[in-house]
């Protein structure tokens, strides 16, 4: 996979904190943020997901389970 730059500014004190987990726990600094990004996309598309299952229709708990027994 290609590698790009991606430059920021953040607070003194969130590069410190990072910089200070990421020593005590013997991560680079380069995967520890990808991960970030990568978990915060994640969590967003999880969001957008949310939405769109908050309007389907639902079901009472034991009609589910008698559909189970069943099959």
């Amino acid at each position: 996979m290609a590698k790009v730059q991606l430059a920021t500014r953040v607070d003194n004190k969130v590069k410190k904190a990072v910089d200070m987990v990421c020593a005590a726990r013997g991560l680079k600094l380069n995967r520890f943020i990808e991960d970030a990004i990568l978990d915060k996309l994640e969590e967003l598309e999880d969001i957008e997901d949310l939405k769109k299952i908050r309007h389907e229709r639902t079901r009472p708990f034991r009609e589910v389970l008698r559909e189970l027994r069943r099959g």
